[in-house]
């Protein structure tokens, strides 16, 4: 799951080199903590926030598989 989000952030940014993600593991979830650079935010989030909540649905569906849950926060 992280390696899923990484890939598709890199997609989206201008700074790929700057994409990083991190893993906080709870005991019923995960939180995937993702951080761009601060001018690729924009297009992380997209227009109403419609490319996160893209992005947090492809990573929900992946999760679901294993049986967990999973947050996707993209942090500034």
């Amino acid at each position: 799951m992280k390696l899923l989000l990484e890939q598709i952030a890199k997609a989206l940014v201008d700074h790929p080199d700057e994409v990083e993600v991190q893993l906080v593991e709870g005991e019923r979830s995960i939180i995937l903590e993702l951080r761009v650079a601060p001018e690729d935010v924009g297009k992380v989030i997209g227009k109403q926030g419609r490319i996160a909540k893209a992005i947090r649905t492809v990573v929900s569906a992946a999760a679901h598989k294993d049986n967990k849950r999973v947050m996707v926060e993209i942090m500034p």
